[in-house]
């Protein structure tokens, strides 16, 4: 398989020249860098080129690299069916630049990159309709990014007690935890919550 994706990397890398900065093969996975502005070319070939065949989108992912000048990276996800094979395709970008969107090439990618530009904050130029997906219209920031403060914004939710919605600080408590790393075929030594129900 490796040599296999190893003859694909080096096809990609022959044909689009100009929009690979590296690639390389890694735990089993080809993975490809290339410059931002040329997504939408990379995903056409990939997509078309008879020996990639990458015909379905999987994911769009954002990563944050805060102390980076180009803080984020988008991280695309392809199947080819026909091939076989699988393929990551990533590019990096500041804060201030928008990714081209690639939803003339791969529909699905609407919400794919609604999803990254709610949680990072990561723009697509040409997308038509790009605003939150996963928070509420009044949310402020983007909580996968790094540096997203754990207190000091509101939630909205629906409180069944009081059949109305309710706006509370966001807590996101980070307890610590003790985990015993035990065996689960070997059965703790204490009482798990709801055990107790059981003898008798």
């Amino acid at each position: 398989m490796s040599e296999a994706l190893q003859a694909l990397g080096e096809h990609i890398a022959g044909q689009q020249e100009s929009a690979v900065k590296s690639w390389s093969v890694t735990h089993g996975e080809l993975t490809v860098e290339i410059h931002d502005d040329r997504i939408v070319d990379m995903l056409r070939f990939l997509r078309d080129d008879a020996a990639c065949r990458f015909t379905s989108l999987i994911d769009i992912c954002g990563v944050d690299y805060p102390q980076r000048a180009e803080r984020f990276e988008v991280v695309y996800h392809l199947l080819s069916m026909q091939q076989n094979h699988r393929i990551r395709i990533k590019l990096a970008v500041d804060e201030d630049t928008a990714v081209p969107s690639v939803i003339e090439l791969f529909p699905v990618a609407n919400w794919f990159e609604r999803e990254a530009f709610d949680m990072y904050g990561i723009a697509f130029s040409g997308h038509p309709d790009l605003r939150r997906l996963l928070t509420d219209y009044g949310f402020e920031g983007h909580p996968l990014r790094k540096d997203f403060p754990l207190t000091g914004f509101m939630e909205v939710r629906w409180d069944d007690e009081e059949k109305r919605v309710v706006y509370e600080p966001v807590e996101l408590v980070q307890e610590y935890r003790d985990f015993d790393f035990m065996s689960p075929w070997e059965g703790a030594k204490y009482v798990i919550p709801g055990d107790e129900k059981a003898e008798g």
